[in-house]
């Protein structure tokens, strides 16, 4: 038996930020947003949502596939750089929440690859029965909300980030379907590519730190993309390699959505036919550890996907990480 997708779910905040609301907060031309970024709005939280409340309602479309979902439920592992708290994790109050006491629950950090990690991690578990004693279904869930990090008063990287969430639900499909094989990677020496200083043991959030900005997101977004360009077809290559497939048989990649343009920039990189390639960057912006299984969750009720199309699920987050997943499609 193979483990594969059974259901999906994905979910975005009412409050549409738009381009013209960046323009008051940043000073930057809508032209130059759009031209560099290729996104029109971002969604963000209102006030007292938490992150485990965006995962909830991408949870729960994820598993109202049947009474099967949450009965057969071994693993619950959430994604996200932006927990409720320090401590718990976010996946015990997400657990909680679902009134699904005693199922193992935890968090995984790798920023924008944290879906991808998330999965590989749950695949292995149910594959070496590791999950819960007689159960064989894992939730996996990528949810953050980056509207908390954003300095409004840079434009370089407020333009670009969105809350939301995403889940698939992982369980049993026949040989030869579901997740045939994965990639992972962290280069640690480009750490601080991508970071939030403070508010960690290094860097306490205090008069200074907030002074200096550095209770906030940073990006260097031009290495970033170097990054992206150069290890993202590698991971991708051996990905493909260890599921015995060839880049020409893949169906779609649900890649990233770190910005439309960044986007279209790997699907030139990896010579892909761009209508392989759904969008969701300009409406939603970058979601981080939510993107992938939105985007795939978008794509799938856009133009469903049909029982034996290859997947290739791909992306690149801070760490520096990044990971791709094969999945045939059940």
């Amino acid at each position: 038996m193979g483990l594969g997708l059974l259901g999906l779910g994905g979910h975005v905040p009412p409050l549409v930020i738009d381009n013209a609301q960046v323009v008051q907060w940043t000073g930057a031309d809508e032209n130059w947003i759009v031209e560099r970024t290729g996104i029109l709005e971002r969604r963000y939280r209102e006030p007292g949502t938490a992150t485990s409340d965006l995962a909830l309602h991408a949870a729960r479309e994820a598993l109202a596939v049947g009474p099967e979902a949450t009965n057969r439920l071994g693993l619950i592992v959430v994604a996200t750089s932006t927990p409720d708290q320090p401590q718990p994790s976010t996946a015990a109050i997400l657990q909680n929440k679902l009134g699904l006491s005693d199922i193992p629950a935890f968090d995984v950090n790798a920023v924008c690859s944290g879906f991808l990690y998330a999965l590989a991690v749950a695949d292995s578990m149910l594959s070496t029965r590791l999950a819960r004693q007689g159960s064989d279904y894992a939730l996996v869930v990528g949810t953050d909300i980056y509207s908390s990090l954003m300095n409004r008063a840079d434009r370089r990287t407020v333009s670009l980030f969105g809350d939301g969430a995403g889940a698939v639900l992982l369980g049993p499909v026949p040989d030869g379907y579901g997740v045939l094989g994965w990639r992972l990677v962290t280069h640690g020496e480009h750490r601080d590519l991508v970071e939030v200083p403070a508010g960690g043991t290094r860097l306490s959030v205090d008069a200074r730190t907030r002074e200096a900005g550095e209770h906030l997101f940073r990006m260097r977004g031009r290495e970033v993309r170097d990054y992206a360009l150069r290890v993202l077809p590698k991971v991708v290559g051996e990905a493909l390699d260890s599921a015995g497939i060839r880049l020409e048989d893949v169906d779609r990649f649900i890649l990233h959505q770190a910005n439309t343009r960044l986007v279209e920039a790997c699907i030139r990189e990896l010579g892909l036919d761009p209508d392989r390639v759904p969008l969701t960057a300009p409406h939603f912006g970058n979601t981080a550890a939510a993107s992938i299984p939105l985007t795939l969750h978008a794509e799938h009720k856009r133009r469903p996907i049909r029982r034996g199309e290859r997947l290739v699920l791909a992306g690149v987050g801070g760490g520096m990480t990044a990971g791709a997943v094969v999945v045939r499609w059940y």
